[in-house]
């Protein structure tokens, strides 16, 4: 079991305490009978579709506070643990789903388990609590670096017209509550340990009308003001990163597709990194000769360990995934072969993921002015247009939607492949397919700053018109998939 910090041990001597728990547990013994009845069916029916579109099945799932169940059930966990204070929650709740481990316990003292959680549930729970931080620092003996925390509490603009609701019968009445801002919710995490990855809003309308329900909670809330009235603030998070003892070693994988006049420049400025390192060439059909040059400068360069590989598909996207298929280390790059983003970078790269920055690295060629060949004027004006887009769809800041040059771990890589298929496989470039998949499964996405060169050798594989209606299609896809469901 795990060790109680001694800061909440007097708990358990505070009289105040024990009767404040106590008047909820008899609360919410009484409204075990009743739960699911009137205005809360449809909300809590709407949580389960918001959930589930953030959480992937079978994954180990803890939630405090779980009531009936239905919202754990709901995730297909492959192991789900619900706590809940209340023992006629936990029994009906054992009826309703006899596939979940249900405890009786208090989240402010129990200790839970020694193996640790893919996801932790905290809905509608923070509300209702004595001690905000008893409960976070009680849940983070059972993260591991890539546990979610999911929490979602009630937004004070409406505690007026849930008091109404009560009074008229359409809500259930409850004890006094904690009215917490997102301002608060992301204090008390940063003080446990945590750290907030992203926030939003949701239920506008918590009544089940057709048409206008999904029209005001799928659509409408999405948009300022609107989503100021929403009726809850979810809150994304993930435990502060810990440093590793060891340096994991990187691969780079370089798509080349008619680049000879740079494949001597790659192999020569190629930084040495504090780690084990391998460089995977991806030849993409070039009508030079490329492929050629980059087996002359394997001979050369002997002291590199370099793999060649020839792409077989089409596109930059296509040839990534072939790199990424056949990398053998822990963290995979990716450098682009027209050299516009100088190899001496790839070291930040290594260190904001190493170090825990972010899980998702991502360069961003739109911060310093750039050199004059680099990009012509209305792809910049394009690019930023769709980083402004696609911070909004994704609900992370992402300045630049094109650069080549993103990190992130195999593990989570291999993620984001197995979820491919929720959006879909149409992304010629690949970086859309990988920002929209980190979005998915809640990495955490960190932006890198880096000077844009010009090209010296070849030119760009990029269509401004046909390419840039494909944004627009991709854009529509992300919208549909993850900002409107």
């Amino acid at each position: 079991m795990v060790e109680r910090q001694p800061e909440f041990q007097g708990l358990n001597s505070d009289p105040a305490f024990h009767k404040y728990q106590s008047q909820r547990r008899q609360y919410w013994n009484k409204a075990a009978h009743s739960q699911g009845r009137g205005l809360g069916g449809y909300y809590h029916k709407r949580l389960l579709d918001v959930v589930g579109n953030v959480v992937q099945p079978n994954l180990r799932i803890l939630e405090i506070g779980c009531g009936l169940g239905d919202l754990l059930s709901g995730l297909q966990p492959s192991f789900g643990v619900g706590v809940d204070f209340s023992i006629e929650m936990i029994l009906r709740a054992k009826e309703r789903h006899p596939d979940l481990h249900l405890i009786v316990g208090d989240a402010h003292l129990v200790p839970f388990f020694n193996s640790p959680f893919d996801v932790i549930i905290l809905s509608d729970l923070l509300n209702d609590v004595w001690d905000v931080y008893a409960i976070l620092e009680n849940i983070r003996p059972v993260c591991h670096p890539g546990t979610r925390i999911i929490i979602n509490t009630y937004s004070r603009v409406w505690e007026l017209p849930l008091l109404i609701a009560e009074k008229l019968g359409l809500a259930q009445p409850v004890l006094d509550r904690n009215w917490l801002t997102v301002s608060d919710v992301s204090n008390f995490l940063d003080a446990s340990g945590f750290e907030e990855i992203r926030t939003w809003q949701e239920v506008l309308l918590p009544f089940d009308i057709p048409v206008l329900a999904t029209f005001f909670n799928k659509f409408l809330v999405r948009f300022w003001p609107f989503n100021q009235l929403a009726l809850t603030n979810f809150i994304f998070a993930r435990p502060k990163a810990q440093p590793r003892l060891e340096k994991p070693g990187v691969s780079i994988i370089i798509p080349a597709r008619n680049e000879e006049g740079n494949v001597e420049k790659i192999f020569a400025s190629l930084p040495e990194m504090d780690c084990e390192m391998e460089i995977i060439f991806v030849e993409g059909n070039s009508k030079d000769n490329t492929y050629d040059a980059i087996l002359a400068c394997q001979a050369e360069y002997p002291q590199k360990n370099t793999k060649l590989f020839r792409q077989t598909g089409v596109g930059k996207g296509d040839a990534v995934r072939l790199g990424f298929e056949n990398a053998t280390q822990d963290i995979l790059m990716i450098l682009d072969a027209d050299l516009t983003v100088p190899p001496h970078y790839l070291p930040r790269f290594y260190s904001a993921l190493y170090e825990g920055q972010g899980e998702f690295i991502n360069g961003v060629r739109l911060i310093y002015p750039m050199e004059k060949q680099a990009m012509r004027f209305l792809n910049l004006i394009g690019n930023k247009f769709f980083g402004l887009l696609f911070t909004w769809l994704l609900g992370q800041p992402i300045k630049d939607t094109l650069c080549g040059t993103k990190v992130l771990w195999k593990e989570d890589y291999r993620r984001i492949a197995n979820n491919r298929a929720f959006f879909g496989d149409f992304d010629p470039f690949g970086d859309f397919d990988l920002l929209f998949g980190a979005a998915k499964i809640g990495l955490k996405i960190v932006d890198v700053a880096v000077r844009y060169r010009d090209r010296t050798y070849g030119t760009t594989n990029i269509s401004r018109w046909r390419h840039g209606l494909l944004l627009f299609r991709m854009a529509a896809v992300a919208a549909l998939r993850l900002k409107f469901r």
